[in-house]
């Protein structure tokens, strides 16, 4: 091969692990939030504020870890990567925990917020009841709305938050090594 050829094909260069880590965070948040949202707008199973909750830690990881895949492209220092999937970490963690109180809650193991799987206590004045009634639908914490295999989606969700987790890891390792 000639000079020439050479410097004119493209260099591959293999990708930084910490980024693919990264950006497979984002895929999985993005995923988990367009199917909360398929099963909310086109199923209609409305959510209860504890599935609502659970949202937060993907609202967080999005756009978290594309900022993370982002400078690691760029060859960001390493302690700034570590502390983003530190973060990521932390937030698939605690999304876990909440996916599994929540699941917990739904098969009765303990009791769940009084909010959205206790008593209502308030209901007003009686001449606005009926009409209060009709224009309120309260969704329950401790029904479970829809299950596949066994599961639940509370259930799902602290599957998909300890994979989240693995894979944060796995970017704080990559992180490590590359430094």
């Amino acid at each position: 091969m000639t000079s020439e050829a050479a410097q004119s094909r493209p260099v591959r260069h293999a990708a930084d692990p910490a980024a693919v880590a990264a950006l497979a965070i984002a895929a999985v948040a993005a995923a988990t939030l367009a199917g909360a949202w398929f099963f909310e707008l086109v199923l209609d199973i409305r959510p209860c504020p504890l599935c609502l909750e659970q949202r937060y830690a993907y609202y967080l990881a999005l756009p978290l870890a594309l900022v993370v895949a982002f400078a690691a492209s760029r060859g960001a220092p390493r302690p700034m990567l570590l502390a983003g999937f530190a973060v990521l970490l932390l937030a698939a963690l605690a999304n876990a925990w909440l996916g599994g109180y929540h699941a917990g809650v739904e098969w009765q193991f303990w009791q769940g917020p009084t909010d959205c799987s206790g008593p209502i206590a308030d209901l007003g004045s009686a001449g606005t009841l009926l009409q209060r009634l009709d224009s309120v639908k309260v969704i329950r914490c401790d029904e479970v709305q829809w299950r596949f295999l066994g599961l639940s989606l509370a259930g799902y969700n602290a599957l998909i938050s300890l994979a989240m987790a693995a894979i944060a890891v796995w970017g704080i390792v990559s992180a490590k090594r590359a430094a």
